[in-house]
């Protein structure tokens, strides 16, 4: 017979893994588990049932931030504007890394095994290179600019401290714009 998953189940699991999210973005990796149960509103049995590991948990729970980034690039390399799409794609990426706090790639560092996203990282990084030519050959971004100034700029948008979340993602928001216009290509300089 097959096992079906009771509605209840079903929503405690996703609460718990809302919870996890928020908790480890809040107190990172060293977050003990009864405090996520307790910020999901379950006991710890019911965590333990569906997440017998801290691993399994937050594989689960930052698997899906980890595709909502691809989706990001994904959704830029398809806007007919490369420049606008490539803006766009720094603004979201900066605003997720944010709320993130590097709290996925501290998992990644600590669990290299948990997560393969190898294949989508690879195929994102091509897409996001892609945008970034599209971008240059429209003259939309500086002639120079490369792959590896948009992954630069993330990262250190990534990087940015502030005393609250929301201070946070106010100081990427500025700190993506001000890097957004180094980027863009020059005005034409018109001699009359």
């Amino acid at each position: 017979m097959p096992r079906f998953r009771r509605s209840d189940a079903g929503d405690n699991r996703e609460r718990l893994l809302e919870a996890a999210r928020a908790v480890f973005a809040a107190a990172g990796l060293t977050a003990p588990m009864r405090e996520i149960a307790r910020h999901a509103g379950v006991g710890p049995a019911t965590l333990y049932r569906h997440f017998p590991t801290k691993e399994q948990l937050f594989a689960e729970a930052f698997a899906e931030r980890l595709h909502a980034c691809y989706a990001v690039v994904e959704d830029g390399l398809a806007d007919a504007n490369a420049g606008r799409g490539l803006c766009r794609v720094i603004e979201r990426l900066g605003e997720l890394y944010a709320r993130d706090r590097g709290t996925t790639a501290a998992f990644v560092a600590a669990f290299p095994g948990a997560l393969d996203f190898t294949a989508d990282r690879e195929r994102a990084l091509k897409s996001l290179a892609e945008l970034v030519r599209r971008a240059r050959d429209a003259g939309q971004v500086r002639p120079e600019t490369t792959l590896d100034d948009v992954v630069l700029v993330l990262r250190a948008a990534g990087g940015i401290q502030a005393a609250t979340p929301a201070a946070r993602v106010a100081a990427v928001r500025r700190f993506t714009t001000i890097a957004l216009n180094g980027l863009r290509a020059a005005a034409p300089v018109h001699e009359d």
